[in-house]
Order: structure tokens, then sequence, then C-alpha cells
């Protein structure tokens, strides 16, 4: 199922509502995350969520503030669908000034929650993907629809395990991944293998990397993140 490996954060101070939505949203293969605030929210490693469902009307922090804050400060641009009573035409186009990919408005059926849901993130797929065929640092050429790796106009031979790890380490350099997250993400949760598997896999791409493998660095009792 599509949905299996999609994270998504519900931000509402409904307790009622989230409890609803993560029951629903669960059953639908989602992984979901509860904060009742947007000053919890904003604690949370939110670039590791797929999607954010965002109450408007909370207090101290609004959601349309916290939404600025995350584009604006931030620089967060995980998708976003406003959930909110406040549906006149300036709340929507406010909503959609920043940076919401979608609107829904309070009350409204889970049936139609779940089919926006699925749209955002069939349409950020889509985006990222189209972004991201080619991802290219330094000399360090990685075209993901080929699955090939180039290093000053040569060929590199990856494995599928280095080449997915790579592709995540590129896309967000200087963002620091722990065993655990690569394991989750590289190998998912139907396989079983140790963090070992990570540090062995990390140090035959820091080999084929030459010399950009001193830029797949190790930070100690964190994780690994590549850092021209």
């Amino acid at each position: 199922m599509e949905a299996k490996n999609k994270r998504i954060l519900i931000v509402d101070d409904e307790e009622d509502l989230c409890e609803i939505l993560q029951y629903n949203l669960g059953n639908a293969g989602y992984q979901t995350e509860v904060a009742h605030s947007a000053e919890e929210a904003i604690k949370r490693s939110l670039d590791n969520f797929d999607l954010l469902l965002l109450d408007v009307m909370m207090g101290p922090m609004s959601g349309f503030k916290f939404a600025d804050k995350l584009r604006k400060e931030l620089n967060i641009n995980v998708p976003i669908i406003f959930l909110t009573a406040k549906d006149t035409e300036n709340d929507i186009l406010t909503g959609f000034s920043l940076g919401a990919d979608d609107y829904l408005a309070k009350p409204f059926s889970i049936n139609e929650l779940t089919a926006r849901v699925k749209a955002v993130l069939k349409r950020a797929k889509s985006d990222k993907a189209k972004a991201q065929a080619t991802i290219r640092i330094g000399d360090i050429e990685l075209d993901t629809a080929r699955k090939r790796l180039i290093i000053n106009d040569e060929k590199v031979e990856l494995t599928k395990k280095e080449f997915e790890i790579l592709i995540l380490l590129l896309d967000n350099p200087g963002k620091v991944f722990s065993r655990l997250d690569l394991l989750a993400m590289v190998w998912g949760n139907d396989v079983i293998v140790t963090e070992r598997t990570v540090d062995v896999n990390i140090t035959r791409l820091r080999n084929k990397l030459g010399e950009y493998g001193r830029y797949l660095k190790n930070k100690t009792g964190y994780g690994y993140f590549f850092e021209l």
C-alpha cells in the first residue's frame, strides 16, 4: 500500500477530533502522530513528516502563524492541509498564501479528508520526482531516474542500498540521519537488519565516493550526514 510509509502529523487542539483522525488515517495505512498545539508541534522533527494536518484556530500560536514560521524561518516545505472552521474567502486565500497545499473547512467527512490527503501526497511525490531527477553537488551527479552515480565524469557502481542512502543524504545536505532513521527509510520495517549494517554500507559508500568520501560525515552519538 502506498500509504504505508507516509507519516502525517495532526496539529489540532481538539483532542476528540485528533483521535478520530488518527484512527481513520491509521486504518487507511498512514503512520500518524498528534500535537495539540503549534508550540508542541514545533519541537518535532517536522521535515521527517510527509504531511501536516494543521488547525488554524489554536492559541497562543495560530495555525497561520505556525505555517508562516515553517516556511519563512525554518525553511520546512512539508505539504500542509489546513483544517478549520474559518472558511471565508480571505481565510482561504491567507492559507494558500502561506504555502498551504489544501484547505478543508470543518465539519468535513472522513472520506473527503482521506481523498484530499491522498491527492496532496501524490502531487507532492510527483513534484519532488520532477525536481530531483538529477541531484548535483560539486562534481557529484546522481541520476535518480537511471540509478547512476557520476563523479568527475566517471561512472561509479553502487548497490541498491548504497544508492538509496546516497539519495537521502545528498537530497538533505547537512541533515543528520540516525542509524535507526536510515534503517527505517532505506530498509523499511519488513527486513530485520542491525545498526551495524548501516555502518558497513556507509564505509563502502565512503570508499566509492573517493575524494568526496570525507564529506560523508558522522556526528558522534547522532548519526550520518553529507556536507561539502
